[in-house]
């Protein structure tokens, strides 16, 4: 018997294309999905460049201020019988690396908090993991920035970078060797990251443990710099007025003070790469939301602490 070939015209019977579209919804999504990360990546550049531009001609501006500045004060240029320090600074000099630093950080700051509202909306939105992936990387690009930033500016005076007058007073309340304890913002974080594998709690803890020894070495190594400079500096006999060869071998005693900065801040660059190994992505993206969150609070707390009533004398 010999069946005839059916007509499948009416779409009731043989292959259907009725489904193709409900397939193709998966793909669609996820290609949409990259091209809003492209344009979200395009844009981004597109800030740095501006930002950097920006930078590049708030320095120019700096050198040439700079320079007025040095020459009226050759000049004896004086304003009510003594020089104007209100631009200069305690030395009567400005510092064009620490000037463009501040302004750097400044926008650093702004943008941070920019990545913070797009990295909360990511989380609580039902995107997936690839536009969060996204945000986590712009989130730790901009430590490093920071990093950068800040080592430039140990170079360029050292002693200003880790007094923190560049952050808020409750921020320097906390600072450590110019910028956050690893080991005491781990503990911070922590609660925030949960729920933890037993396997994420244990390299969490030893993490912290190994940021807490290097802390203390670094500690201890700059407690013994700053006894060395206090008896270098009191050397010889006080009183005689000429103490410029203490002062000159005080200088050499502190180089290594630089490299104690950047030391701290590899050490901070370290945690935050090796935490983010430890989580998985959401994880990562709460981590980093609650890090930039507790900053803002610091510096909320510094505005409210600032404007808080005085009691009259």
């Amino acid at each position: 018997m010999i069946l005839e070939p059916q007509d499948t015209s009416d779409g009731t019977v043989g292959p259907s294309n009725k489904y193709d579209h409900v397939a193709s919804k998966p793909v669609d999504k996820v290609l949409r999905r990259l091209a809003q990360n492209r344009e979200a990546a395009r844009k981004s550049r597109m800030r740095k460049k501006a930002y950097v531009q920006k930078l590049e001609s708030s320095k120019l501006r700096l050198i040439e201020v700079t320079q007025e500045l040095q020459r009226a004060r050759l000049q004896g240029l004086y304003m009510g019988g003594e020089l104007d320090y209100s631009l200069q600074g305690y030395s009567g000099t400005t510092n064009p690396g620490i000037a463009t630093f501040e302004m750097a950080y400044g926008q650093w700051v702004e943008e941070q908090n920019r990545q913070l509202i797009e990295l909360r909306k990511a989380l609580q939105s039902s995107n997936g993991v690839m536009e969060l992936q996204f945000f986590v990387n712009s989130g730790m690009r901009h430590y490093l920035d920071l990093f950068n930033m800040k080592a430039a500016a140990a170079k360029a005076d050292v002693f200003y970078l880790m007094s923190g007058m560049w952050k808020t007073s409750a921020e320097r309340y906390f600072s450590w060797i110019g910028g956050f304890r690893p080991s005491e913002l781990l503990k911070v974080l922590l609660p925030h990251l949960e729920p933890l594998s037993d396997e994420q709690q244990l390299e969490v803890e030893n993490l912290r443990q190994s940021c807490q020894q290097i802390e203390d070495a670094l500690s201890q190594g700059m407690d013994k710099l700053h006894q060395i400079v206090v008896e270098t500096v009191c050397g010889g006999q006080l009183g005689e007025g000429n103490y410029l060869p203490q002062l000159a071998a005080a200088m050499e005693k502190l180089e290594p003070l630089v490299r104690f900065v950047n030391q701290a801040d590899n050490l901070r660059r370290e945690t935050l790469q090796q935490i983010s190994r430890i989580l998985n992505i959401h994880q990562t993206a709460r981590g980093l939301l609650a890090l930039g969150e507790y900053f803002q609070r610091l510096r909320a707390l510094s505005s409210l602490w600032a404007s808080r009533p005085h009691e009259p004398a």
